[in-house]
């Protein structure tokens, strides 16, 4: 074996593509790109396009109502609660809210208030003070021995809406209204 007989074995080195070198790098005409204009640049998305005609999206009729007015609760079953107490993660004399359930990380975040479901059941006597209970639930506690009250979060106070004043008469009104008397 010589130094000239030296050589990489079968498929271990590539030719790299020479982009933008016309029809003979390998790539084509157009380097992969395809078509000239818009798409031809980088960064396009052009989702639900379809050449001018209406989207399928639009032509669909639109289904539902969608309240932006709706309140999100968090939502605690009482056997996650029964649960919690076992593992004295909460303590069942003090009053349990809200900000008790998330220290004991049984809820992430309160959104617009906790809502206690009647899942599983509750044992212990426990007083909870929440934004919303099912029936089912307050029958549960109210048959340990406890007491379940519902506070409701405060509204956002009414904006106080600036009344415009009147305009001040112009000169010339004025000396109108000097003339008609």
């Amino acid at each position: 074996m010589k130094l000239n007989d030296l050589k990489p074995n079968n498929g271990a080195t590539h030719n790299t593509k020479r982009v933008g070198r016309g029809i003979g790098s390998g790539k084509g005409k157009t380097c992969g790109v395809g078509q000239k204009g818009q798409k031809g640049r980088s960064g396009v998305a052009i989702k639900g396009f379809e050449g001018g005609q209406m989207p399928l999206f639009q032509r669909l009729p639109k289904r539902g109502f969608n309240n932006i007015f709706a309140k999100k609760f968090a939502t605690v079953s009482l056997a996650r609660l029964q649960e919690a107490i076992n593992e004295k993660r909460i303590d069942a004399g003090k009053t349990i809210d809200q900000d008790a359930l998330v220290a004991a990380k049984i809820i992430k975040r309160t959104k617009d208030g906790v809502r206690v479901l009647g899942n599983g059941e509750i044992k212990t006597k426990v007083t909870l003070n929440v934004a919303g209970a099912t029936a089912s639930a307050v029958k549960a506690v109210e048959k340990a021995g406890g007491k379940l009250d519902i506070i409701e979060k405060k509204e956002m106070p009414a904006r106080k809406v600036k009344l415009n004043k009147p305009a001040k008469p112009s000169k010339k009104m004025l000396l109108k209204a000097k003339k008609k008397k």
